[in-house]
């Protein structure tokens, strides 16, 4: 069986359907998954770097593209549907609405 490693651009891909498909079910479900899918990446990627700062390992140069991408794209899909949506969240706008 053939194994390939994905690519930049697949990676972000494939990133960006999946956060589009979720934005376009449920805008709730998906400011929190992206919001958090973020932020976990991108202190993963900190501790990464802090720690290929302080001893070289033999971590490939596409580990830290893709740890980017992963915290990139969930904030560009959700800016995007804000946007689109002019930040009339649904949820925000019940959450609002009930005070």
């Amino acid at each position: 069986m053939f194994h390939r490693r994905l690519n930049i651009t697949e990676i972000f891909l494939i990133q960006a359907i999946v956060y589009t498909l979720l934005w376009l079910w449920n805008d709730y479900v998906a400011t929190l998954l992206s919001l958090t899918f973020s932020a976990i990446a991108f202190f993963i990627l900190a501790v990464s770097l802090i720690s290929e700062l302080l001893d070289r390992s033999k971590v490939p140069r596409w580990y830290f593209s893709a740890m980017i991408i992963s915290v990139v794209t969930p904030l560009i899909i959700g800016s995007f549907f804000m946007i689109l949506k002019k930040g009339a969240l649904d949820w925000y706008i019940l959450s609002v609405c009930s005070f």
